[in-house]
């Protein structure tokens, strides 16, 4: 992921709390460290990120948004901000429009996942 956010940009990045990340490893029955292990960690980290930067007037509502996961892995942004992964789960957005110097973040309250993802 350092790789792909390294670069110019402009992204936009879904970044789950610490408290989301906490409740993530209890859902998937998962150790931090088994996550951390994983090589499904990074398909995970990228699904969270948008190759444009989308400001949270600019949210396309509604429809399948690509994430630089690429392939199918979309994702969809309701008009009450909350994002439904490809498994049907729902995470909402805290706090928008965080600038950063290649794009922005909106803080979620979930990982989400990407539909390839199966317990390791």
């Amino acid at each position: 992921l350092a790789g792909t956010l390294g670069g110019a940009g402009p992204f936009t990045v879904f970044a789950p709390t610490n408290a989301a990340f906490a409740a993530a490893l209890t859902e998937l029955g998962l150790s931090k460290q088994q996550l951390l292990d994983s090589p499904a960690l990074g398909d995970i980290l990228k699904y969270h990120v948008l190759g444009a930067r989308v400001l949270k007037a600019e949210v396309p509502v509604g429809v399948d948004i690509p994430t630089v996961l690429g392939g199918a892995e979309t994702l969809r942004i309701g008009s009450n901000l909350a994002i439904t992964d490809r498994a049907g789960r729902v995470a909402t957005i805290t706090a928008t429009d965080v600038m950063a110097s290649n794009g922005v973040i909106h803080v979620i309250d979930k990982v989400i996942l990407p539909s390839a993802f199966r317990r390791v």
